[in-house]
């Protein structure tokens, strides 16, 4: 073992040693709803349903105002054992003026719709990390950046693992992406395909029963057709995500992202604010019934 990962071990047995008794003996720690913009591998038991909306804003671009939300409701269900199925619909609202290579626009309508799969190939119980592919496809007539009339089809496909770093008390994850999009814009017919790939990686702290805190870092990448033809930009979106459970049937994930680096393609920028956001920050809640 590496002195850099030694370290990092040492640090987190004592900090599992100064936790509270009561978080020591605290039931196991379920991935599925723990993070803000990554996925854990847990999926829910059988029969289980939910309730679910999630608010995400992104704001900042190289110049002018741009603000712009989306608002999802869905429906979870877990017919199967290790099998999820959710159902998603999007409103969307955009406060765009003065940014360069944008129309200004100020606007508030239905976006579009989704399904999310996924399936549980390993629980990390009884393997040695958990294992996770989801597929979301989805469909959409507003664009989500641009606010633009679009017709718009495209698939996130995110595997991810997680493992229990101090079992009950900590838990790391890591999610591998490939998002790729096709677009028609409806008031021109000018078509175009892209593509985002990355990694994602997340530590969650346990700190009393019902309340983990910790933080995610994700590294992203655009390109120019599906089959990543052309390099458009590159970003590292770091910071804190806390979960709380708030009751029995409910809970509330917080997730705030701040580009931390990023560059478009054929620039010296430190920052990519051309393809990506400078702030991004999600807020979710969920109830079983």
């Amino acid at each position: 073992m590496s002195s850099c990962a030694k370290s990092i071990r040492a640090i987190i047995v004592c900090f599992a040693a100064v936790v509270p008794a009561a978080v020591q003996a605290a039931e196991g720690i379920d991935t599925e709803h723990i993070f803000g913009f990554m996925i854990g591998t847990d999926v829910g038991n059988v029969g289980e349903r939910e309730f679910q909306t999630e608010t995400t804003g992104r704001f900042g671009k190289s110049g002018g105002t741009y603000r712009a939300g989306g608002q999802q409701v869905e429906l979870e269900f877990v017919p199967v054992k290790n099998f999820r199925i959710e159902l998603g619909s999007t409103f969307s609202a955009q406060d765009i003026n003065g940014v360069p290579g944008f129309d200004d626009r100020r606007q508030l309508g239905w976006q579009g719709v989704s399904v999310d799969f996924r399936y549980r190939f390993l629980d990390r119980e009884t393997a040695p990390f958990g294992l996770t592919v989801a597929v979301e496809p989805h469909a959409d007539r507003i664009d989500e950046s641009t606010a633009a009339a679009v017709r718009k089809y495209g698939t996130d496909l995110t595997v991810a693992f997680d493992r229990d770093i101090v079992p009950n008390v900590a838990v790391a994850a890591l999610n591998l992406i490939y998002q790729p999009e096709w677009t028609r814009f409806v008031g021109t017919g000018a078509a175009e395909q892209e593509s985002t790939v990355g990694a994602a990686f997340a530590v969650m702290a346990q700190l009393r029963p019902g309340f983990l805190l910790g933080g995610e870092a994700r590294y992203l990448r655009k390109y120019e057709g599906i089959g990543l033809e052309e390099f458009s930009g590159q970003a590292l979106f770091i910071g804190p995500t806390a979960y709380f459970q708030l009751s029995e049937r409910s809970r509330l994930t917080a997730s705030w992202s701040v580009q931390a680096w990023g560059r478009p393609a054929g620039s010296g920028a430190t920052l990519d604010l051309v393809n990506f956001e400078r702030h991004q920050a999600r807020l979710v809640f969920g109830v079983n019934f």
